[in-house]
Formats: C-alpha cells, structure tokens, sequence
C-alpha cells in the first residue's frame, strides 16, 4: 500500500524569514531563486534610489559632488542593513543600523572637514557641526561648501530615512507606507534648495517612475488563496465578494483619475513660479557697532600709532608698498553715521565670484595674515576675495566684506587668495556713473544736509562738468583745504562735517583724521562709499599708524575706483574761504500783482433731497440717540488704542534694547514731547542746542500758564512768574541728557545701564513737567496724540 506524502506546514514566522513576498519551500532551484531575487530586490533599490534622488536635488546648492555621494552611501548603507538584518528580530535591527550610522557619520565628517580645510579632530570638528549644523546650513551662502556642518544634516536624515523606510517596506510588506520617509526627504530637500536652483523637474519624474516600478512588483505568498480570495466559497457568496472587489477597484481608479485631473493643473503651475527661500526665516551672522561702523575706530587707532595689529606674509603676488587691505566696505549713509549693511552668508573655502568690468585687467594675491591686536570680527583681507583657508568665514558679496563670526583673537593665522582689479584709468576722463534701482544705494542722500555742504557740492559740480573731473574737484578741494591732526575729534555726522568743513581754523574746524575725510560726490550725484582698511608698508607688522579710510567712485565700464583725498604732507593748506563763494544775497521780495478779474460767486449748494414720503422706520430721536451712542464709542475706543499704543512706545523706547539704544530712546521721548508742545527742533541741531531749545520752551510754557506775560527764562536761568509758580529750571540735567546722547553717538557700546536708567529719569521728569505745564485740555490730548506713533524715528 502506498502511503501519502508527508504534509509539510510552514509558520508564518518562517515564511516571513525567508523574506516578505517568498513563500517557504516554493521557488526551489536555480529558476526558483532567480524568481525570488526579482520579487526581493526591487523594492530596496527603488528605496535606495529614491533616496540617492534627494541627495541629487539638494546637491544642486552645493559646490561639487561630495554631499551627493555621502547622501547615496547613507541611502544604500542604511537599506542594505535592514535586508541583511531581516532574520533578526525588529527591536534589534535599529541599535544596529544606529551604529552603522556612526560609523559612515564619521568617516563623512572626516572626508568633508578635510574637503574644507578645517584644522581640529574628529572630536573637536563633530562637536562644532553638531551644535551649528542647521543655522549654518540655512545661512549658508550659495553654492554651500561641503563641511561637516552643512552635511551633518542631509547625511543623518537619508539614513534615518533609509531605516524607517526599508523596516516598513519589507518587514511588513507595506511598500506605499514605506515610501512616506523617502517622499519627506524628497519635499524637504525641494524646499531647502527653495529658488537657488532651476526647477527639479528630471529627478522628480524618475522620483515617481521609481516609486511605480517598486510598487507594481507581486509581493505575498503564491498560493490559490491568495490568487483568489473568493475561491472556496459558496457561488453566491463567491459572487457577491467578487462585485464587490470590482466596485471598490473602480471607486478607486475613479478617486486617483479625479484627484489627477484636479492637482495636475495645481502641480504644473507651480513648476514656473518662484519658491519661497526659507533662508530668510533665518537670521544670518550680524556684528556688533564696531564691525557696523569701523570708522568710529580710526581717530583711536591714530592715538596710538604703534599698536600692532596684524602680520602680514605675501605668498603670491609682489609685496608692493602702499597696497590697500580692507576691512570693511561702508555703503550706507543716514546723516549721522557710516554703515557696512551687510548681509553676511556662511561660506566655505571658495567664495563667489563677482563679474569684473570688460577692461579690467586683475592679478592674484595670495597673503597668509596673523591677527595680533585686531579685535572685532571683520577679517582683513586685499579685495576682492576668492578662497579663504584656515578660518570659517561668512562672507557678503555685494560689499566683499569678510566676517569671522566667532571672533578675532590674537594670533588667529589665515591664508586668504584675492583677485586685484586693475581699472583702465584711460576710460576713466569720458566714463559715465550709473544710475536707477541697482545703485541706489550708494546714491541716497540723506535728509537735513547743511545748505553750506549742498552749496559746496553744487559749486564743484557747475566747475566741473564730467563725473570723474567732479569726483577729481572733491578730491583736489578736500586735500588742498584742510590738514590731518590725531587728536581731532570724531564723528561723521552732518554737524560734525560742516563743522570739519567750515569752522573757523583757529577753533578747531578745518583739521581731522582720515575718517572725517570723506566724499561730497553723493551731493554731486556721484554713486559712492567709503572703505576702512590699511596701507601697510611691505610685508610685516601692520600698525595702528597704517590705518585710513578712503572713498570709492563706481563708474561705468570701470567699476569702483579709489580716490585720496588726504592732505598733501609737505603743503600748508589754504583757507576755505579763498576758495569757497560766499552764499548770495538775499533778493528783494518780488512785487505780487493785484488781482484783476474779480472772483465769481459759489453758487448756493442745492437742498438734499428729504426722506420720501410714507417711509417707515425708526424716529429721529432713536437714530440720532444710537448714531450719538455710536460715536461716542468709537471715540472712545481709538482713544483707548492711542493711549495704550503711545503708552507702549514709550516704554519700548526707555526700557528695552541695549544700554545706547535706551538713551537714544529718552532722546526722542524729549524731541517728541518739544514737537507735542509746538516747538520742533531740526535735524541739524546739536544735542546742546536742544538742550537749550528744551529748557526755553518749558520756561515758556510755565511762565504762560501761572499768567501769561511771565519773562522768556534765558537758558540755565531760574524763573518765576507772577504768582510763584515757576520753578527753578534744572539746566544741569539738560546737558546731562545731552552729555549722554553725544556719548552714545560718538561711542557706540560704553553707555550702562545705569546711564540709561538716569537717562529714562530725565526725559521722563522733562515729559511729565512740559505736559503739566500745558493747559488741562491739551493735557488731555497730549496722551492721546497719534503723532509720536507716525513721526520719523
């Protein structure tokens, strides 16, 4: 007798160990095999590829091929862990695939501090990249250097990608849920490049057309069960689930045409619009008021001559005696002070290039730079700029102004690669200057510039007719009129220019440092800047001594050209009024003719029509009740606002921000209160000229409100009026408040707390006494005003 065959059962654990979609004990032989093989490799390739394809996009930002690479072998490092760990159970398969991520992590980091020159070990350069990753990644200029820090990020997130990816994909045999992480990565990727590069429209398609490919692959056991889910079933019920699974296959055919048919349009009109670059959600490295403003450095540099503040070695590139290295390029003038204005990017070793004019010739300098004395963080280098070793840098290039946002310390060593231009000075006589929206920057000209300065300007202008024999008259005017002395004193605003300008030579006017002489060309229409940088001599020590600041000229076809508008050192420099026209006279008023023609009547306004008749609706007395209710609320309420809106200001202004902007604050709380009181000061008065404008009108006021006809107190005088009830100015605390703005001004970053705490004390004393000294219903109106809130701060 024969005897059956034993029946072999297979758990479903053990099938699932032979891998999803292969079924145990089927598929023996070398055809067998190869079919599983086809069944088991697609989904991981199209995970890795799907992967390796954002690695692609983001790429695409960044300065050669090595973060695409790092991100495919994060991709195919971190599937193939899964698949090799398959047999093993899933609580152990994510501690191994971790250390396999801290292993390809460190070699990454490894390989792209040493893409970057980045001194430091392994320990020191994974730290920095660990706390600084995304910042600098979002802050990064384009296109991003591959370092530790700016792939750190993308490296991490395509391996944890590839883990949750493949552990869902093919230990559960869900492959749509497994393609959620791969489809983040892909989003964020698109996101992060934002507008910075054409749009991905090749690796979105092969995104999609992998994703297909991997799910069209059979998975699941091949048994007759599976091939039909009715079979076994009586013929009515056979049928029934059968109708069924056509209408459900349908609804959802009709569902995915549907929503095609209505996300198509939406997805292919987006592919030409312009994506928003989350870089701007991201503040980037700023600096403090030394770095914005390094004139203010100079006159205390000139005080001390001998300080050394760098070294410098020419690598490349003649040594020659009296080539410039800048510090910062100043493109910004709001009548008071010079600003860089810069928006500085993380950057790697190569920087940007700038397009250069068609004939100008340029020569490479190569300078290794050792920091002694310097502090700050604006980096010294010959302009303009092109590679940078030895310290990570943010760079701006619309000014080519390097910063070292850690800081300056003594002994920092760098090597920096500039290219020099070289203008064609022979096209420089007939050359025009720009004009319009893209040198408008360096053409605005501030408001409350002093009439002699204007008059100046427009008196070398008329002289000289072409841009340059303007820009030449400036220079020749300024280095012919006034003498360089160390122990001027500073300041760029206008003030402190006329003063500089016209003050009589026997008083202290005619003579400054090398920051005070700076260009009238903006006044002449010439677009300009100014620039703070060293003249060494040779290489060596840079000193205290070598430090100056010039203006620059922007030509078309040219580019910017410096010019030197110092003293000539072996001249006596003439007087200004040799030179200078006076101001004309006054002409006699003009005579207005009488009118002639006599004005014709307005003709009377015609009666508005009344309600027409039979109209019903509410009385008189109820509309004008509720209109009266109505706007008395309304009045209410936006006095209300006001109040609140005036009372927040002030405190902003005298309670929040540094020290100096505090004061500053208190400053205008006093300029707003004198304009409150019908006494506005001009912009070109001096804080002691305010001071002294503040205590008249609040004698004034006082003497007008204990009667009216009390005496003008002169200033710093005491006052009384008819009945007592003036009382004694405190004129010291005006020029208390004045002695402090003037601090904050010419020495931004010494003011204290407490300075800004006396500060806030004396505008408020001055604000409270000048309100009560007004009359009871302008005190009313005086908390309430909406002129502070839209005044110019």
């Amino acid at each position: 007798m024969g005897r059956d065959p034993p029946v072999v059962t297979v758990s479903p654990a053990q099938a699932r160990a032979d891998g999803p979609g292969v079924p145990a004990g089927d598929d023996a032989g070398p055809g067998g095999r190869w079919a599983r093989l086809l069944r088991v490799v697609p989904v991981p390739l199209a995970l890795i590829t799907m992967i390796a394809l954002a690695g692609v996009v983001l790429g695409r930002v960044y300065a050669g091929p090595l973060l695409t690479r790092l991100v495919v072998g994060a991709a195919v490092g971190s599937v193939l862990v899964s698949v090799a760990a398959r047999r093993l159970p899933s609580w152990l398969v994510a501690p191994v695939s971790v250390a396999a991520l801290a292993g390809w992590t460190a070699l990454s980091l490894r390989l792209a501090a040493s893409h970057a020159g980045l001194p430091g070990s392994l320990g020191e350069v994974t730290a920095d990249a660990a706390r600084n990753a995304i910042p600098r990644l979002l802050t990064a200029m384009i296109p991003v250097e591959p370092a530790p820090d700016t792939v750190l990020v993308p490296l991490v997130a395509a391996w944890l990608a590839g883990l949750t990816a493949a552990e869902v994909a093919l230990r559960t045999g869900r492959v749509l849920l497994g393609y959620l992480p791969p489809v983040l990565l892909y989003a964020g990727a698109v996101y992060v490049v934002g507008p910075n590069a054409d749009p991905a429209v090749g690796p979105t398609v092969l995104f999609a057309a992998v994703a297909a490919a991997g799910l069209a692959v059979p998975s699941g056991q091949r048994t007759p069960a599976s091939a039909d889910p009715a079979a076994g079933l009586a013929p009515a019920v056979r049928a029934a689930v059968r109708l069924r699974l056509l209408a459900a296959s349908a609804a959802g055919v009709a569902v995915v045409v549907a929503l095609a048919a209505l996300l198509a349009p939406v997805v292919a009109g987006q592919v030409d619009d312009r994506p928003v670059d989350p870089r701007r959600y991201v503040e980037p490295p700023q600096v403090e008021s030394l770095d914005e403003n390094p004139l203010i450095r100079i006159s205390g540099w000139a005080l001390n001559p001998d300080q050394q503040l760098l070294d410098v070695r020419t690598e490349q590139g003649a040594p020659e005696q009296g080539a410039r290295i800048r510090l910062a390029v100043l493109s910004d003038y709001d009548g008071v002070t010079w600003r860089v204005g810069a928006t500085y990017r993380n950057a790697g070793r190569i920087l940007p290039a700038t397009p250069t004019a068609p004939d100008t010739t340029t020569d490479t300098v190569r300078q290794e730079i050792t920091v002694a004395d310097l502090t700050g963080r604006l980096l010294p280098a010959v302009a303009t700029p092109r590679e940078v070793t030895g310290a990570r840098v943010a760079y701006d290039p619309a000014t080519g102004t390097l910063i070292r946002p850690e800081g300056l310390v003594p002994g920092l060593r760098y090597t920096v690669t500039s290219v020099r231009e070289r203008p064609d000075t022979n096209l420089l006589a007939t050359a025009n200057v720009p004009a319009g929206d893209a040198v408008a920057r360096v053409l605005r000209v501030a408001d409350g510039a002093p009439e002699q300065l204007r008059r100046l300007a427009t008196q070398l202008a008329e002289e000289n007719g072409a841009p340059y024999a303007r820009a030449a008259a400036i220079e020749d005017f300024l280095a012919e009129h006034y003498r360089v002395t160390a122990d001027a004193p500073s300041g760029h605003a206008y003030p402190n220019l006329a003063f500089f300008l016209f003050g009589p030579r026997n008083g202290g006017g005619q003579r400054g440092t090398s920051e005070q002489f700076a260009v009238l060309g903006r006044l002449a229409g010439l677009p300009t800047r100014v620039v703070v940088g060293f003249t060494p001599k040779g290489d060596g020590p840079v000193r205290a001594a070598d430090a100056l600041a010039w203006p620059e000229v922007l030509f078309e076809g040219v580019g910017w050209v410096p010019f030197d508008p110092m003293p000539r050192p072996d001249e006596e420099p003439r007087p200004v009024e040799e030179d200078f026209r006076p101001p004309p006279d006054d002409p006699p008023p003009s005579q207005v003719p009488e009118p002639t023609a006599e004005p014709t009547a307005t003709p009377p306004a015609e009666a508005a029509p009344g309600p027409a008749a039979g109209r019903r609706g509410p009385g008189p007395a109820v509309l004008a009740g509720g209109g009266t209710g109505a706007l008395v609320l309304l009045i209410g309420l936006a006095l209300l606002v006001l109040a609140t809106l005036r009372r927040n200001l002030t405190r902003a202004r005298l309670e929040r921000g540094d020290p100096g902007r505090r004061v500053a604050g208190a400053w205008r709380e006093l300029t707003d209160a004198l304009r409150l009181a019908g006494a506005p000061v001009g912009d070109d008065l001096a804080a002691a000229e305010v001071a002294a404008q503040a205590r008249r009108t609040l004698a004034e006021a006082r003497a007008a409100l204990a009667g009216g006809g009390g005496p003008v107190v002169p200033d710093g005088a005491p006052s009384s009026g008819s009945n007592g009830a003036v009382a004694d100015l405190p004129g010291g605390e005006f020029d208390e408040l004045a002695r402090l703005l003037n601090q904050v001004a010419f020495a931004p970053g010494t003011a204290t707390p407490d300075q800004a705490d006396r500060a806030a004390t004396l505008a408020g004393g001055y604000v409270s006494a000048l309100r009560d000294a007004r009359p009871w219903w302008r005190r009313l109106l005086w908390r309430v005003h909406p002129g502070p809130l839209r005044w110019r701060r």
